[in-house]
């Protein structure tokens, strides 16, 4: 993860996760937040699925990242479209409102994460880490040494 937008986007997730570990805790608790969660049993496992799946963000893996847009796209795409159809009837309320920005950010989020690393040129390119690949797989650098070892000779007393 060298860019920064790679960096921005596993930030607002983990950001978005908190937020949502708050929802989930206030909501099991009976205490009044601005958004609620949609099915109590289904947000705890997506919570735990994300949690594992933000973790692989950064290893820049196109598996996890896939699993985390499908279930946050079939847990809020749903509540997404749900809202959009409450506004467009003239039904809505304050809440419907957040609601449908949650949902929008929890839509947004995934999808960001996984273009991002389905774009990676870094990741396709370069599938080993550079910073370690010139000591071990560089035979020059082991020819020098051994070359280097075989000159020096040390005078003992």
């Amino acid at each position: 993860m060298k860019n920064l937008s790679s960096w921005l986007i596993a930030i607002f997730a983990f950001m978005f996760w908190g937020f949502r570990v708050v929802t989930t805790v206030l909501y099991s608790m009976g205490i009044e937040f601005v958004a609620e969660p949609i099915d109590l049993t289904m947000e705890i496992v997506l919570l735990f699925l994300t949690f594992i799946c933000i973790c692989f963000i950064a290893k820049r893996k196109l598996l996890p990242v896939t699993i985390y847009l499908i279930a946050h796209c079939l847990y809020y795409g749903y509540y997404l479209y749900q809202n959009i159809m409450l506004i467009i009837e003239g039904t809505q309320t304050l809440n419907d409102y957040v609601s449908l920005l949650v949902a929008l950010v929890g839509v947004a989020i995934p999808l960001a994460a996984f273009f991002d690393v389905l774009l990676d040129k870094n990741r396709k390119a370069h599938p080993v880490d550079k910073q370690t690949d010139w000591f071990y797989k560089n035979e020059q650098y082991d020819r020098k040494l051994d070359e280097r070892a075989d000159k020096n000779q040390y005078r003992t007393l």
